[in-house]
């Protein structure tokens, strides 16, 4: 591929241009599992190049996580070669979280991981939401410090935190929600009010916890967006029953 500006040729498709100064691609589709990451280039609605990267597993805790950091590296190194104004990512949670640690972009979920590339061309158009740059921890707030599910709960918390279009989650108190249940915490988003703030409710046996998660769309369409994606991550987590 030769760069759209001054004809310079590019090593990888979609690179961006350093003897022009030219971005050839404004957003990137990343699907990954813990093997393979596939990074489908685009600039506007045309694909311009594709581009993969593989790994190999490696068994032990200690030998998984720097294979998986490693492999991550690798992802977010291509990604920047770009220089996109968005990236996208639909696959693996563990490796998305791991890219998204690794890279200063705007990163956002697919909505249909079946078709990566076409449900993010499907969501052009769409009214760009605000981004905030906090880390989950720094999300949480409120009076109620107590989280029900124990490590599991913390971990739902945090999935739904880490979402670049939530402002903050408020947990609120455990209460009784009747009959008693053999499966582990399960967790859901709730449909937006009129506001696009949803709300996350926490299942553990008898109890349930209804958390406030306020973000940054302006309506009811736009925080149905939201929900939609913290949904996925959290099925994604296996937080959550694939038919909720």
């Amino acid at each position: 591929m030769n760069c759209r500006r001054c004809e310079s040729p590019l090593e990888r498709p979609g690179d961006y241009c350093l003897t022009c100064d030219t971005a050839n691609c404004d957003t990137v589709v990343v699907d990954v599992s813990r093997e393979r990451a596939t990074l489908t280039m685009l600039d506007d609605d045309d694909e311009v190049g594709e581009f993969a990267v593989t790994t190999v597993p490696e068994e032990g805790d200690e030998h998984g996580v720097i294979q998986l950091r490693n492999f991550a590296g690798l992802v977010a190194d291509e990604i920047h070669r770009k220089r996109p104004e968005e990236v996208y990512v639909a696959g693996d949670h563990d490796v998305i979280r791991e890219i998204r640690a690794q890279l200063h972009h705007d990163v956002f979920r697919v909505r249909d991981e079946s078709d990566p590339v076409a449900s993010v061309l499907a969501r052009r158009g769409e009214r760009t939401l605000e981004v905030v740059d906090a880390a989950p921890a720094e999300k949480l707030g409120g009076s109620h410090t107590t989280l029900i599910g124990g490590r599991e709960g913390r971990r739902a918390i945090g999935v739904v935190a880490e979402h670049p279009h939530v402002k903050k989650v408020v947990p609120g108190p455990i209460e009784a929600g009747g009959m008693s249940s053999r499966k582990s915490l399960r967790a859901k988003v709730t449909r937006a009010d009129e506001n696009g703030n949803v709300r996350l409710l926490l299942r553990d046996g008898s109890s349930v916890q209804e958390n406030r998660v306020v973000t940054t769309a302006m309506d009811r369409e736009t925080g149905e967006r939201v929900r939609e994606d913290l949904n996925a991550a959290l099925r994604e987590a296996g937080l959550q029953e694939r038919d909720q």
